[in-house]
């Protein structure tokens, strides 16, 4: 099973969110996400299960930002060029993508991945240098992706009238 897609499904991401989520609003308000699900994690020492109560405000967050922000006026930005390159990449199987792309994107998911281990071992036993460089490693290999996906979508708009309907 493809996760990307799996979360696409999950969100609801039609061709509506799409658009609104290219909202460099959009993209900036999700990053500091992980590390404030860090903090909610972190509280449940002296929250205790009251720690739930921003831990849903953030997952709510996440599912409400795509659709939180009017469609940009121009998408001729960063910010929404990466989720352009995001909705390329999930498209992959539909329109090839060239395989330096691919390789770098699973590079950076890894690097991602990895970094979840220190996170998730710091915030386990208390360990704020081992939470804050997970933290780190995630945003760094996250952020990373995002700019590969800015290529991979320069790349790829000439390849689908869609694609290229998406820059204005």
């Amino acid at each position: 099973m493809n996760y990307g897609r799996w979360l696409e499904n999950l969100m609801a991401m039609d061709d509506a969110t799409w658009a609104r989520h290219a909202s460099p609003w959009s993209v900036w308000t999700r990053v500091p996400v992980l590390p404030l699900l860090a903090l909610v994690v972190w509280s449940r020492q002296w929250l205790g299960w009251w720690c739930l109560v921003p831990l849903a405000l953030l997952v709510l967050w996440t599912i409400i930002n795509p659709r939180a922000f009017p469609p940009p006026a121009t998408t001729d930005t960063w910010a929404s060029k990466a989720t352009f390159g995001e909705r390329v990449w999930l498209n992959r199987k539909a329109i090839p993508i060239p395989a330096h792309h691919a390789r770098f994107a699973h590079i950076l998911s890894a690097l991602s991945g990895i970094g979840l281990i220190p996170m998730v071992y710091g915030l386990w036993v208390y360990e704020p240098y081992a939470a804050g460089l997970g933290v780190a490693i995630v945003l760094i290999g996250k952020l990373w992706f995002l700019d590969r996906m800015v290529w991979l979508y320069d790349d790829m708009r000439g390849d689908s009238p869609d694609y290229a309907a998406w820059l204005r």
